[in-house]
């Protein structure tokens, strides 16, 4: 069993900065691939970062890439989410996601069995 809670949400303005994390707990996690995923108003959920096991490897969306940033540290149980140059299309619920069945890097939303609260992240024009 794992459980999940986001945090680091808020308010920015465009161009701005925020850091979202996600603390696991669980025996699992360090062997876990781990995703950042977001719903926008009206939208469909979608995928925006995954990260290996290890850390080495990592995915992002072509609308985050080169803005955003996922790490994770396995001794903390954390996994981040470094969030730059936002633009107000960044707004939307996110949502932390492990996977209890495959430490590489998976992108794939079906793959990913525990998943946080979400933490709204909101960007104003």
């Amino acid at each position: 069993q794992v459980q999940l809670v986001e945090a680091g949400g808020g308010l920015v303005q465009a161009g701005g900065s925020l850091r979202l994390s996600c603390a696991a707990s669980g025996r699992t996690f360090s062997s876990s691939s781990m995703g950042w995923f977001r719903r926008a108003p009206g939208k469909e959920r979608e995928i925006v970062a995954v990260i290996s096991w290890s850390g080495r490897s990592t995915y992002y969306a072509d609308s985050v890439k080169g803005r955003f940033t996922i790490s994770r540290d396995n001794a903390k149980g954390t996994v981040y989410l470094q969030m730059n140059s936002l633009k107000p299309e960044d707004t939307a619920v996110y949502y932390c996601a492990a996977s209890s069945r495959y430490g590489d890097r998976v992108v794939e939303e079906y793959k990913y069995d525990y998943w946080g609260q979400g933490t709204q992240v909101t960007v104003s024009s």
